[in-house]
């Protein structure tokens, strides 16, 4: 696929967990290059993550593969129209980072698990973590705050709350169109459909075994969804 834009794009070497002598290098962009508009607060950049400090350094950017930046786009003009925009809470994530998660939950439901295979899928810039904000940057209600682990986070909204619903079923609506499925126990998380184009073959099994991650999407356009638009005036 050929990105039809200029972007800045860098690369970095993963080591594989599986192979010590094997390394992976990952062509990663950053998500702001594409479209400015895209809110990143990345949490692991901060304190307010499930470790209660900073994993990442000091003006860490949110990076993907560069293939995935149009699809971006493309989720970014669609929230839009309804007065919402993108806030990116991760994007690739180094294996130490991956690590250090693990270690502090030590819950394969939620956090891939490294010492099974080739971590998770946000280590090889092919998964990113979203929330929605107004047009103002101010942040909206959705179901849960960022890792939260507990059925709350469920993509499938249970609770009452009808605003909220409208907004998860636009985030899935919007993903869902520019190429991502959800991940069933967060509704923050999503996958690029065609994930194993970019991760190695002999890895690719060991991936969805170990976490669910399903080798094709069976999403096509989404959840049916009754829109809320969001107000200017909130």
């Amino acid at each position: 696929m050929k990105v039809a834009f200029a972007a800045a794009v860098v690369a970095v070497s993963l080591l594989s967990e599986t192979t010590a002598a094997a390394q992976h290098r990952i062509p990663l962009a950053d998500i702001k290059s594409v479209d400015p508009t895209i809110i990143v607060e990345l949490r692991y950049a901060g304190p307010n993550n499930i470790i209660g400090r900073p994993l990442y350094a000091h003006g860490t950017r949110a990076f993907v593969r560069p293939e995935l930046l149009p699809r971006l786009k493309q989720a970014q003009k669609f929230l839009r129209q309804f007065n919402y925009r993108l806030k990116i809470w991760d994007a690739y994530r180094p294996p130490a980072v991956q690590r250090a998660l693990w270690q502090a939950s030590q819950n394969d439901s939620y956090v891939a698990n490294p010492d099974l295979g080739a971590g998770s899928l946000h280590s090889w810039g092919v998964a990113v973590d979203y929330t929605l904000a107004d047009l103002h940057n101010r942040d909206v209600q959705m179901p849960t705050d960022f890792d939260v682990f507990s059925p709350a986070a469920l993509s499938q909204y249970a609770g009452a709350n009808r605003a909220v619903r409208s907004r998860l079923n636009l985030l899935r609506v919007a993903m869902a169109a520019a190429g991502f499925y959800a991940f069933h126990n967060e509704w923050w998380h999503f996958t690029t459909k065609d994930w194993t184009k970019y991760v190695p073959q002999d890895e690719v099994a060991r991936i969805s075994k170990t976490s669910g991650t399903p080798i094709k999407s069976t999403e096509t356009t989404g959840p049916v969804v009754e829109i809320i638009t969001s107000k200017q005036h909130l």
